[in-house]
């Protein structure tokens, strides 16, 4: 079921299922988000959880049992329920159940909350240990926009910056596993500017370390674009499928698995942990101009 959030600047719809952003509409009819052609790419902005990319063979062991899942794990394929609606903002749930249980062994509850401020889409993702026992996880998100956006320029012509002019760690990939003994640190004091040839060997990620980072898609030929802004996280991905008029700029609290995983979630890597009945929040903001 789609829903809609609005104020006097933004229309945003969220599907129930995945609570996951599909389209934000201005008022001068600027369509940011991706669209979901399945030729490319049938998502728009999933939600990560409760594990951000692969795990090796697409499986983990804790407590001496062995769970499968899939990429960036389940949360973005499972419906969610409504607990707060307003006119310009609204709140999705996601509790742990039979289901979950058979993925993940944690009795978890993910709260999903947007709110408009302006130009501005807030989102945060509250992740709540509902157990007995400590809780591991990642979490983050994966918001594509279109590019180029309302048809002005091509795909080239559109840059990303960041306010945070400075050097990097760069995670380099075996796809789709980490290979953290290939980090190189990069500068990026300068835009990078798209292009299709840059995603062909997968995402670029960035080790970020608990810090708030603000990252600028624009480009010469509009003057529309969208700054994303993420708080306390620890990675940032840039990805695109092959040759698709998108672009993904991603906040990540977790990674994927290192090619030199051992498969035990205790000691993956870029995992979080809370305690029982405690909670971890991870929040993100959109400025679309």
């Amino acid at each position: 079921m789609i829903k809609t959030i609005s104020n006097d600047y933004l229309t945003v719809n969220i599907n129930t299922l995945g609570a996951e952003v599909t389209r934000v509409l201005s008022n001068e009819g600027v369509d940011y988000i991706w669209n979901g052609d399945e030729k490319y790419w049938k998502r728009h902005a999933p939600i990560l959880f409760p594990i951000v990319g692969r795990l090796m063979n697409d499986e983990y062991t804790y407590k001496g049992k062995t769970y499968h899942m899939g990429q960036h794990g389940f949360a973005r394929d499972m419906e969610f329920n409504v607990v707060d609606e307003k006119t310009s903002s609204i709140t999705f749930e996601l509790k742990a159940n039979s289901e979950t249980k058979e993925l993940y062994p944690f009795d978890f509850r993910l709260e999903v909350n947007y709110e408009l401020v302006d130009h501005k889409l807030k989102t945060n993702l509250h992740v709540f240990n509902e157990g007995q026992e400590e809780m591991l996880f990642s979490i983050g998100a994966h918001p594509a926009f279109n590019v180029p956006l309302n048809g002005a320029g091509n795909y080239n012509d559109y840059k990303v910056e960041l306010a945070n002019k400075k050097s990097y760690d760069e995670i380099f990939f075996k796809a789709p596993y980490a290979d953290f003994d290939s980090i190189k640190s990069i500068n990026l004091t300068e835009p990078v500017y798209l292009s299709h040839e840059m995603f062909y060997d997968d995402a670029k990620v960035l080790k970020i370390n608990d810090a708030e980072i603000t990252s600028m898609l624009s480009s010469d030929k509009t003057e529309h674009g969208v700054s994303m802004t993420a708080y306390t996280t620890e990675y940032g991905g840039i990805w695109s499928s092959k040759d698709a008029p998108f672009v993904c700029l991603e906040p990540w609290w977790g990674i994927t698995d290192s090619i030199n995983s051992d498969g035990k979630l205790e000691n993956k890597v870029g995992i979080n942990r809370i305690d029982k009945k405690t909670d971890f929040e991870a929040k993100f903001d959109l400025l679309f101009f």
